[in-house]
């Protein structure tokens, strides 16, 4: 396996693969993949946007990673926004990196490459800080929490729920640049 770091043109080649991929990790059905179509292609053309993926040698997809610089007036940041108070604000979304999504295929979780691709993903990004969102789950069971523990991501928000996602979510940020090696 290797991976590359994507172009926006790259993602939108292999969008179809993409959602595949997300789809078999988040465990979404099918009508609500079709609708991931049309906003990941709109996430494309945002500033500060970066992407890598995990190939077979056989230029399979296994995993993804993609984020870019939030801003007002895109959606996910306007609903983080709402729910942080003004320190908050000014501490997590000013020159913040949000890692939209990072999925690896589910019989190929458990081998680092969840870890890899976030690595490489945020030693890419530009920022001051990061934030991401998760299903909220049992930290210690849960290979994304465990991920997104050991490499520092602390608690912004919890059992958020975002329009439209019956499940909560936890919001979770970091400091960048991306230092130390995580445990």
């Amino acid at each position: 396996m290797r991976l590359v770091p994507w172009t926006p043109d790259d993602l939108a080649r292999r969008l179809n693969d993409v959602v595949t991929v997300y789809g078999e990790a988040m465990g979404y059905r099918s009508s609500v993949l079709e609708a991931r179509l049309g906003y990941i292609a709109t996430h494309l053309r945002r500033p500060g946007f970066r992407a890598v993926a995990t190939l077979t040698t056989e230029g399979d997809l296994v995993g993804f990673g993609y984020g870019y610089t939030g801003a007002v007036g895109q959606w996910w940041h306007d609903q983080v926004r709402s729910a942080l108070d003004e320190p908050a604000r000014k501490a997590w979304l000013t020159d913040c990196f949000e890692v939209v999504e990072l999925h690896v295929r589910p019989h190929a979780q458990g081998h680092g490459i969840g870890a890899r691709q976030l690595r490489a993903l945020l030693s890419m990004a530009s920022g001051r800080t990061t934030l991401l969102s998760t299903p909220e789950a049992d930290e210690t069971k849960s290979r994304a929490w465990r991920l997104y523990r050991r490499f520092d991501f602390v608690d912004i928000l919890r059992d958020f729920y975002f329009p439209g996602d019956e499940r909560a979510f936890a919001v979770l940020g970091r400091q960048l640049p991306l230092d130390a090696t995580p445990k």
